[in-house]
């Protein structure tokens, strides 16, 4: 059996059968690897011809059953289990051979895990992929990131099973080091953004507007027909025809308000912070998911005060200032996301090109809609953009959708209708967009009770001032 599969695979679960499959069907030989032995066997049978894919749960048939350079994606939990896998392989791999961690791991370990490996002459990738098992099978976005010569022997694989969007394959070399990981951690912070502002708007319509779930499915079915074209808002407009099949009820209204995680979304936010740049709609995304898991609390909470009934609106007005609201705080959520890209890329030497990720974005991915054609076109435009905001093509899009932004903000305010996401993307709008802040007034606080120092509009240099008590 030696050297006669092109790719492998550790870690046979949903994710792991289902890429493995997409490799062999585009013409690539493809050998897997579990310590599952139901697992080993389902891909046997799934994949039919054991020419074409095979598994093992014996690490050194796997190893030995691979082409030079070998090429071993890790489909496993993020974490230590990364780390074992990685140990049990390295004995087993010559000079030259390649590893690849498919999963959302943290970019620090990655870089820790690159530079071990590297030091034994095995080449090692982050490699972010997103779109859930069915983009597993059937094309997902790709993010690798690595050393630029090692990826020309995974790039053929990689191209072929990626989602394309029109006929361009949604994968491209993005990096050194962990810059893979770094890109999927910041499309997962998106990706937080854009759930939270869809639930929002959710709220708002059936809250405040009345809509049925046949209303809100019609509703996003519309919307994802036109300029909010997007993977959320398909799957939403899907999740509320779904029936219920323990009740007679829609499925929507019968699932627990409480939203879980898996920390992708913190560690945009965390990391953004160190970084020094504002991604507040990702920031109370993260937030809301911790408010929600208070259930008990937010019940008792709910009957100690009083709320306002929700004034009346027409039903019309509100679904068409709704999509705009939406679409414009689905922008502030991309522009926030490639703002921590742009700025990561110079603090950990990434040299990233934001174009390019808005480009493998386009299809395959969680986050896929039909703006990232857009925000490809204003990054290839001006590759050192430091934020959409400041794309002339961005500018008229916001113009036209603020206002019915502000209106939802003030109204979901006044009525009661939590409205975070939507709020602090306005606000995030008008403080960047505001040539004046009040800012001064914290630095002359600082500098009253600290002596911190602070600058001044007229000249140059550092100031302090001896405040009179």
């Amino acid at each position: 059996m030696a050297n006669t599969y092109d790719f492998g695979l550790v870690g046979l679960g949903v994710m792991g059968r289902n890429f493995i499959l997409n490799v062999a069907d585009n013409g690539f030989t493809a050998y897997g690897n579990d310590l599952d032995e139901e697992k080993v066997n389902a891909l046997i049978e799934e994949g039919g011809d054991t020419n074409k894919v095979n598994a093992t749960t014996d690490a050194r048939a796997f190893v030995n059953g691979l082409s030079a350079p070998r090429k071993i994606m890790l489909l496993v939990p993020a974490g230590k289990i990364v780390d074992a896998v990685i140990d049990n392989l390295l004995p087993l791999l010559d000079e030259g051979d390649i590893i690849i961690d498919g999963g959302n791991s943290f970019y620090t370990d990655t870089d820790r895990r690159e530079a071990k490996l590297k030091e034994k002459g095995i080449n090692f990738f982050g490699a972010g992929v997103s779109g859930g098992a069915k983009g597993a099978r059937l094309g997902p976005s790709i993010m690798p990131g690595g050393s630029r010569e090692a990826y020309q022997h995974v790039k053929p694989i990689f191209e072929a099973v990626a989602a394309k969007y029109q006929g361009e394959p949604c994968v491209t070399y993005l990096g050194p080091k962990s810059a893979g990981n770094y890109v999927k951690m910041v499309h997962n912070g998106i990706e937080y953004g854009l759930m939270q502002l869809t639930s929002e708007i959710y709220d708002l319509l059936k809250k405040a507007g009345g809509l049925t779930n046949t209303e809100l499915h019609q509703t996003f079915t519309t919307w994802n027909q036109g300029r909010l074209q997007s993977f959320l808002v398909e799957i939403t407009s899907e999740i509320f025809a779904q029936k219920d099949d323990l009740t007679d009820n829609d499925l929507v209204d019968m699932i627990l308000d409480k939203a879980k995680q898996k920390g992708t979304g913190k560690w945009t936010s965390q990391n953004a912070m160190d970084l020094g740049i504002p991604v507040p709609t990702i920031d109370i995304a993260v937030s809301m998911r911790e408010i929600s898991a208070l259930k008990e609390e937010r019940i008792t909470a709910d009957g100690l005060y009083d709320r306002p009934k929700p004034e009346n609106v027409v039903k019309a007005s509100l679904v068409d200032k709704a999509e705009q609201a939406l679409y414009f705080a689905f922008i502030m959520a991309y522009a926030q996301g490639m703002h921590q890209l742009a700025d990561a890329s110079k603090e950990y030497g990434y040299e990233l090109d934001l174009g390019e990720i808005a480009k493998i974005w386009r299809a395959g991915c969680i986050i896929r809609a039909a703006l990232l054609a857009d925000i490809t076109d204003a990054f290839k435009a001006n590759a050192d953009l430091p934020n959409l905001l400041l794309s002339p093509a961005f500018v008229e899009k916001v113009q036209a959708t603020v206002n019915a932004s502000r209106e939802l903000v003030a109204y979901g305010a006044i009525n009661g209708i939590p409205l975070p996401g939507l709020s602090n993307a306005l606000t995030y709008f008008d403080a960047y967009t505001s040539e004046r802040l009040p800012l001064n007034l914290i630095q002359a606080q600082r500098d009253y009770f600290g002596s911190h120092t602070y600058e001044r509009l007229d000249r140059d240099g550092i100031f302090h001032t001896e405040w009179e008590e």
